[in-house]
């Protein structure tokens, strides 16, 4: 039985467009230029950061991201950032008596900006207040604890195999792949996305199918 269900953030709940805008005008170049530059990385199973690298060779990310913060264009996240299912689906697994969380490979600036949100939610982390990202075993570890249930009662919905169904499979949770972005798109068919419990293209599928596993 599940209990708990946790979220993935960027292109789960959360639209990426505002954040690789600001970067690809931060670094002078065309927004669809660093688009493709990201779906190219992507494809190639790189780290979608390394986009801003062929950008700007030799860039310290984590550096230039607190240059954007100082010249006030740092991350930004409005209610228009989230996708139109968020809030009902959130509120519908609540509603159903599940806990809903919300853990995902993001800044601890970008937790305080989801917490201002007051999403229906009942906690909320980022990789960044942790200390560990996904793919690593410690991330999931500190999400089960987040979910307050045992691993296999938690299902963790994400649209990333390899970040989020394969690790969150290997540590006993259930995953639900989620057909949307870039990466969701692009590894849909795929094994390791076949790999989840389940596979949907919208997050209020969900309320109908975690009765099921």
């Amino acid at each position: 039985m599940i209990r708990a269900v946790a979220f993935d953030v960027g292109e789960t709940l959360i639209s990426d467009d505002r954040g690789w805008g600001a970067w690809a005008d931060w670094l002078g170049v065309r927004r669809h230029t660093l688009s493709a530059l990201v779906g190219a990385v992507v494809a190639q199973g790189r780290d979608n950061a390394d986009a801003l690298r062929l950008v700007r060779p030799g860039i310290d990310v984590e550096a230039e991201r607190a240059k954007m913060e100082r010249a006030g264009c740092g991350e930004r996240l409005e209610e228009s950032d989230l996708y139109p299912d968020v809030r009902p689906a959130l509120t519908a697994l609540r509603d159903a008596g599940l806990r809903v969380v919300v853990a995902g490979n993001q800044t601890t600036r970008a937790g305080e900006l989801l917490r201002a949100l007051n999403l229906p939610a009942d906690a909320i982390a980022t990789s960044g207040e942790w200390g560990v990202a996904k793919p690593a075993e410690a991330f999931f570890a500190r999400t089960v604890e987040l979910a307050g249930s045992p691993a296999s009662e938690v299902l963790y919905v994400g649209d990333h195999p390899q970040n989020d169904v394969l690790p969150a499979r290997a540590v006993g949770l259930r995953a639900a792949h989620l057909r949307r972005g870039p990466l969701g798109h692009l590894w849909a068919g795929s094994q390791d996305a076949r790999a989840a419990d389940v596979r949907v293209t919208s997050l209020t599928e969900l309320v109908n199918v975690v009765g099921n596993l």
